[in-house]
Parts: structure tokens; sequence; C-alpha cells
């Protein structure tokens, strides 16, 4: 097994036990500020009968949510089969089945197979990867129209937090770690693609 694949295989683990987590705390506090913030960006862009592709989908909340409120297809990707059993069941509880589908694996690996959409997420997935350059170029060629991301933002608690976890997770001998990377770099990797900046930093569509 060569270090890339140890690293995916740590992170499939250690989100898979986590994904009851997870589901608990959605179901306790619903989504997160910058995820409301998501969904009011990419809703007021228009979303009726898009398709959509949530990269790093966990256990699907994000995509549930904007099937609700008029996409018509969802493709959830995730490196955790534990994550994408919360997402299928959540997704035949909420009658959503038939709208879904789901892809277990390494993005930047099993990008080639997935189909392109008129909406690409990335909801707080960019920060799991050393190399981001690679995520974002693969993902924003697969979005046709809408591409929307949240990631952490460099202050001093983020990164306080970002050590805490990295020593936690040494501490359990976990190769998986947490990254903050600059959210400027990012940006100008999304406009360079021909991308135009709609909503403070979290949704953006092609020019045309």
């Amino acid at each position: 097994m060569n270090c890339c694949s140890a690293i995916n295989a740590d992170t499939s683990r250690l989100f898979s036990r986590l994904a009851w987590l997870h589901r608990l705390h959605f179901r306790v506090f619903g989504f997160e500020r910058t995820q409301r913030q998501l969904i009011r960006a990419i809703c007021d862009a228009g979303i009726e009968g898009a398709t959509l592709l949530d990269v790093g989908c966990g256990p699907g909340d994000l995509h549930r949510a904007l099937l609700r409120s008029g996409a018509a297809r969802a493709t959830g990707v995730d490196l955790s089969e534990g994550m994408l059993e919360i997402a299928r069941a959540g997704a035949q509880a909420e009658g959503l089945g038939a709208l879904t589908e789901y892809r277990q694996g390494d993005f930047t690996q099993i990008a080639p197979d997935l189909p392109e959409a008129d909406l690409v997420v990335l909801d707080k997935v960019i920060c799991c990867y050393p190399h981001w350059e690679g995520l974002v170029d693969g993902s924003l060629t697969k979005a046709r129209r809408l591409y929307a991301i949240t990631i952490p933002r460099s202050r001093t608690l983020t990164w306080a937090a970002l050590g805490l976890m990295r020593w936690a997770l040494r501490g359990i001998g976990c190769r998986y770690q947490p990254f903050i990377h600059d959210p400027a770099r990012i940006e100008a990797r999304i406009l360079a693609h021909g991308f135009l900046k709609r909503s403070s930093a979290l949704a953006r569509w092609p020019r045309g």
C-alpha cells in the first residue's frame, strides 16, 4: 500500500467511525452558518431542475436540502462508506432515493468516471487535501454552471483547533491530517477557470 492509499484508508476509517456523530450533530443543531449561507447563495443563483455533484458529501444533508429546494438530481461522492450509508438511508427516508446516486472513493482518483453537473459543491472538503490544486481543478471541470465551496478561514482560533486535531489524530495513529489553505490562492484558481465571484467567496458561476 502506497502513502496516499494508506492515508485514504485511515481517512475512510476515521470518518466512517464518526458518521453517527455527524448525523447526531445535524439532528441537534442543523446546518452551520456557513452552510446556510452556501444554500442561500446557491438557491439565489437558481437551481430549479439542476443536476448536482456533491464532492465529499458526508451524510448528504446538504444535497438533500438542495433537492428539496428544486434541484433535479444529485450525485454524492465520499471517501467514507460509513458516511455514504447514512446518506443513502437519509435519501430513502425523505423519498429522495430515486433522485440520488452515490460513489465511494477519493474524488481526485475517480473524477474521470463521474458525470458533469450544473452545480458542483465542496463543503469543507478542500481542507482535507494537502495539495488542494488537483481537487479544485478536477472539480471545476465538472461544473457546467455553478461552483460552490466552503473553506475554513485562517484565524487564530481555527489554527489552534487545527493543531489540537492534528495532535489527537497522531495520538491514535491516524495518518489523516486537516489543512488550512490560503483562500486568496483558491479564489484566484477558480477565477482563472472563468468563474465570477458572486457571494462572499461561497458561490461562483462562469461567464456567459
